[in-house]
């Protein structure tokens, strides 16, 4: 009999101890895992989302699926990140403009820098320099010098007020010294076929939109506002062969709520990792005008903050506001 009661003893004691020891033994990840993009389908930060997501989903062993949450440039996918459990299982792919959102109004309840725990760099993409025909500048070193001699003469187009775009060449005027008249347009659809006709002799735009068309001979490209050489037109001179250390160009990276454990983070940072290293990807990224820019979560935390105070200076010389620009 005290062997029975014993036993029942044991039993109960062993019923009311906690369950999260069983738990913490689970492996990550167990379940689908949700990466929230803030723009619709179809555009850039969703095409490389959606050349991730697949890949991940192989080396996790648990399908990521791509989330499309649209409205208020991102910020929307951002902030239902931010409260979302910080547990791995629901990630952003966020580009440089959720950085420039928070400079451009600072009311703004959302701080990138502290509502997120980096997880990995991921993808740049290059910005374009596209002018009509007949401007007269066909290399960087020819823009340098046309924009400085003419001041106020010529405009550009870009997607917006405090865009990447918007930022990149104001941070072009600043370092040359010239004044350049803003032309904001309420997306990128129509500055190609505005610079073609002539519209607006310059044009600020993603090297996907730049070169299908380029490579038509209209509009021209005559400079790479990144310091690389794009794959299939080698003969765009990036703009740091005539302006030391210019580079601007939208990044986009992996961001997972605050708190988020460093063990989960690792996990998903590695394999970010070995997904951005295959070459078969390296190449589809390439033929949509990304490049690759891995850079591990310590790296990234790193990075994110030199970003903004980039972006905080070019916004604080140049004068720029959330309203006018």
């Amino acid at each position: 009999m005290t062997h029975h009661i014993n036993r029942r003893a044991v039993l109960a004691a062993l019923s009311t101890l906690p369950a999260w020891p069983a738990l913490a033994q689970s492996p990550f990840p167990n379940k689908p895992i949700r990466l929230l993009v803030g723009y619709s389908a179809g555009g850039g930060v969703d095409a490389m989302a959606r050349l991730l997501a697949p890949r991940l989903s192989t080396l996790l062993g648990q399908q990521v699926i791509v989330d499309n949450r649209t409205g208020a440039a991102g910020l929307i996918a951002a902030d239902a990140v931010s409260k979302a459990p910080a547990d791995g299982y629901t990630l952003m792919l966020a580009d440089s403009s959720l950085l420039i959102a928070k400079l451009l109004n600072p009311k703004l309840a959302l701080d990138p820098l502290t509502a997120f725990t980096p997880v990995a760099g991921a993808f740049d993409l290059p910005l374009v320099i596209v002018v009509n025909n007949s401007f007269p500048a066909t290399t960087p070193k020819e823009l340098v010098a046309t924009l400085k001699a003419s001041p106020g003469k010529h405009s550009f187009a870009t997607s917006g007020v405090g865009t990447v775009q918007h930022l990149a060449f104001e941070m072009l005027k600043a370092q040359i010294g010239a004044f350049v008249v803003h032309i904001p347009y309420r997306g990128a659809a129509q500055i190609v076929p505005d610079v073609i006709s002539g519209q607006v002799p310059i044009g600020i735009v993603s090297a996907t939109s730049a070169l299908a068309q380029a490579k038509a001979g209209r509009p021209r490209a005559v400079a790479v506002m990144s310091p690389v050489r794009l794959a299939g037109a080698e003969n765009v001179q990036p703009l740091s062969d005539v302006v030391p250390g210019f580079s601007a160009a939208p990044r986009l990276f992996a961001l997972a709520p605050a708190g988020t454990p460093s063990e989960v983070v690792t996990r998903l940072s590695d394999a970010m990792k070995t997904v951005l290293e295959a070459a078969d990807l390296a190449q589809t990224a390439a033929a949509q005008g990304a490049v690759r820019s891995y850079g591990s979560a310590a790296q990234l935390a790193r990075d994110l903050p030199q970003e903004s105070a980039t972006w905080a200076r070019v916004i604080r010389a140049q004068k720029i506001s959330a309203e006018g620009g």
